[in-house]
This record gives C-alpha cells, structure tokens and sequence, in this order.
C-alpha cells in the first residue's frame, strides 16, 4: 500500500517552485514529459506522489492554486504541462495585490470552496493520505493571505495528517514589495497553528549561495528554484525510493519539533558546486558535512551565525547515493565533538539519520555538478528567531507606529486589533525561544516570579 503525499502550491512564488520541483522528480523516475515512464517498474515507491491513469500515465498528486490566471497559464504552456491534470491548476480573476487580507478575506474567499473541492477530490483518489506539502511565500499576497487561509481548511478538515510547509520570508536587504512585513507577521502567525513543520528559506541566501559556488553573477528565479528543489527532493526521496534507512512525513515532525510553537527550520544542503569545481572539491562524506553545517551555506541568511551560541534542538541529516550507516553514523559523531554544532542541554542525542541509495537527478539546465552522494541538513535551531525579530517584527513596528498603508487591510475586512495580535503571538515566539536557550521551562519561570 502506498501512503500518498498530496504537493499544493499556492501564489506566484509557490506555483513557480512547485514546477521545478516535478521536473526534478520526474527525472529522477525517469517520467518523460507527457508522464509515460521509461525503464522497469519494480520498485513502487514512487507512487505517493504520482496517481497512475488508465492510459498508463503518471499524473502528479498536486494542486497550483492562483488568484491570477497568469503564472498558471505558464505552466499550462510549459514543457511539462502534459503531465499535469487541468482540473487541479486553479486561477482567479482579478489577483491579491501584494495584500494578504485579500489573499485571505475577499478575493481569496471566492476561491476556497474550489480549492476545498478539489483537495477532497484527490484525497479521494488516494488509499491512505499521509500528508501536505506546501509551497509558498509569505511576503505576497496569494500565497500568505490563501497560503494561510487553505492551511487552516486543511488543519479541519483532516486533522491528524501532517502539513510540511517550504516558506520564502523576506530577505534582510532585498525586497519585492513594500508591505512585507505585514504579509509576513500576519501569515507567521497562522503558521505557529497549522503547520507541523516549516522550512524557512529566503531568497537573498540562495542568491549568495548560487554566486559563490557556481559562479552565477546574476542567478535568476529559476536557478533559485532549482537549488531549493534539490532539498526538496532529498527530503521527500526516502518517501519516494527503497532505500536503507527511511523518513517519513511524521518522522520529520516526531524528531525535529520538541515544542510545538517552535517548528521552524533553517536547511542546507552540500555539495553545491559547478562541474568544473567539482574536480577538485573534496566529496567525502565529512567534507561535505562539514560543508553543510557552515552558516554561509544555509537556505536562510542569519546574521552572525555563531556555531556555539546559537544552539540547535533537533537536526534531520538526510544522506543520498553512495553512504553506508556506519560512515553516517562516525560524521555525526565527529560533528559533535568537534564543536561543529553545539545541542541544547536537554537534547542528549539530537541526530535524525536519513539514507537513501538515490543520488540526486540532475537536469539538464542545472548548474550543480552531478555527484555520487549529497546531504541536506534540516536543523531546527534558536537563531532562527532573529529571522522574526530583524527582519519582520522591527520593519513592522516602525510601519504599523504610523498605521502607514494599514487602510489597505482595513479596506478589505480585516479588523485593526487582528495586526496587534499577531505581533503579540510574534512576540511570545520570540521569547519561547530565548526560554530553550536559558533551559528554564516557561511555567518554571513563572512559578518563581510568584
């Protein structure tokens, strides 16, 4: 039996994502662009993301959701637009203008039922849904404001079912639009309720990132895209291969989130080099974990990263291709009494193992360089905070300070008190998490201060 994971993609952002990460899985089960499948059909795995039709086609279990028709007329004429069924590519008519209350109250209510009917659907074509993963950012209007909004459906209507959310916040310096921080306080607040697990990513790091190590001076969206889909595929590759040691959707959540509040995660992944670096690249197991767990090579830019000072409570270390349990095992070792990451006192262990024998596909297009093994780090980790704290609670403040474009909200139904609560539920994040680091648990603290 497979348990089936169910892919959504909401707004511009989420939508483009969401592509390059089917052509990604599509080259790894060798699924050619009309969804015929090349090659022998042992192992079956791969069925958790694919629905088979009568005709012998693979059809993705997604949905794209947009509340304007462009982005998803895109994908329509896109290479790999014969794969994807038309009824689950939903569009609006008029868009959410950068406005989450939009996204979420007028335009967005429009829409829900659709979208609500169409998640029903194929969850009734599956036997046994395992979970959500959804793409989006949280800057915009779409995909914060219906982001948030078919999070919450979700979080009714199939209670017990985990959703795995991929996040683009704000960058610290670069930025698309001028009301942000009221897009990105607004949905982080929904967030903290309805998901399980959220991979922070920013899109200021990966362009870092893509300068650095393969020598893009001006990356564009997709190649962005196509490094994040890396991760994504590395994350989801146990679900979808027989490999040595599995991870499953629960497994994520079970071993990343000792709280449920603090579910938010910094990833990173290794080897990221172009072809001609990859000659003299070292690509041992420890290099390239060594690599990974380097701050300059994280998917979210953290300002002054100390590897001491800013503990981690839980890391995922996801091996694929050419690593055996006793090798994995010996490098987690040495991270730890080499001070290459330092655990909170009360996580002893703190290491969830993943390997798998699939090395990442490469397509075409991809600057990175093939390799026989690759690893991507999912760490949850206190320093993530200051991604709230710099980049969205202090922008916000000095906005919301003058009420500057808070009209816009009010306009479209949104109550003033909703900006003030959501700052306030910011606010308590931001202290849960300097309690883990003062290892005091809250109620103690409170106890005493009577």
């Amino acid at each position: 039996m497979v348990r089936e994971v169910l892919t959504l993609n909401v707004g511009q952002c989420g939508i483009q994502l969401g592509q390059a990460v089917w052509e990604q899985y599509c080259a790894e089960h060798n699924i050619d662009i009309t969804g015929k499948k090349q090659g022998d059909l042992k192992d079956k795995s791969f069925l958790c993301f694919y629905e088979e039709t009568g005709a012998g086609q693979y059809v993705p279990r997604n949905l794209m959701v947009d509340l304007e028709p462009n982005v998803i007329d895109d994908v329509k004429n896109s290479k790999y637009s014969k794969i994807f069924h038309p009824e689950f590519l939903l569009s609006g008519k008029e868009d959410a203008a950068n406005n989450f209350a939009r996204g979420h109250y007028t335009v967005g209510k429009e829409m829900i039922d659709k979208v609500n009917d169409r998640l029903r659907k194929m969850v009734d074509n599956c036997d046994n849904v395992q979970g959500f993963v959804i793409n989006h950012s949280v800057g915009g209007g779409t995909g914060s404001g219906l982001g948030a909004l078919m999070l919450e459906r979700i979080a009714v209507d199939y209670r017990k079912k985990s959703k795995l959310g991929f996040e683009v916040y704000p960058s610290p310096t670069i930025s698309t639009c001028v009301v942000e921080p009221y897009n990105s306080m607004l949905t982080t607040h929904w967030l903290l309720d309805h998901t399980e697990v959220s991979v922070v990513l920013d899109n200021e790091a990966i362009y870092e990132i893509c300068q650095k190590w393969l020598d893009r001076k001006r990356p564009s969206y997709d190649n962005l895209n196509r490094l994040i889909t890396k991760t994504i595929s590395s994350m989801t590759a146990s679900l979808r291969f027989a490999g040595e040691l599995n991870v499953d959707l629960n497994e994520f959540q079970t071993n990343l989130v000792p709280f449920p509040r603090l579910h938010f995660m910094i990833t990173a992944m290794a080897p990221v080099v172009t072809k001609k670096k990859m000659e003299t690249q070292r690509c041992d197991i420890q290099g390239i974990t060594e690599t990974c767990f380097s701050a300059q090579n994280f998917f979210t830019k953290i300002a002054d990263f100390d590897a001491e000072e800013d503990k981690y409570m839980a890391i995922s270390v996801n091996y694929r291709g050419d690593v055996k349990a006793k090798e994995a095992n010996a490098t987690v070792q040495w991270l730890k009494t080499n001070k290459k990451v330092t655990f909170v006192e009360w996580c002893p262990t703190g290491f969830k193992v993943g390997l798998n024998d699939e090395p990442p596909a490469v397509l075409e297009d991809d600057d990175v360089a093939a390799s026989k093994r690759n690893i991507v780090m999912i760490g949850n980790n206190t320093a993530i905070s200051r991604v709230f704290s710099e980049r969205i609670s202090k922008k916000y403040d000095l906005m919301y300070s003058q009420r500057a474009f808070v009209h816009w909200y009010v306009g479209e139904g949104m109550e003033e008190g909703e900006f003030a609560e959501a700052r306030e539920d910011l606010g308590f994040l931001e202290k849960d998490y300097l309690d883990v680091l003062s290892e005091q648990a809250t109620d103690e603290a409170d106890d005493e201060s009577d």
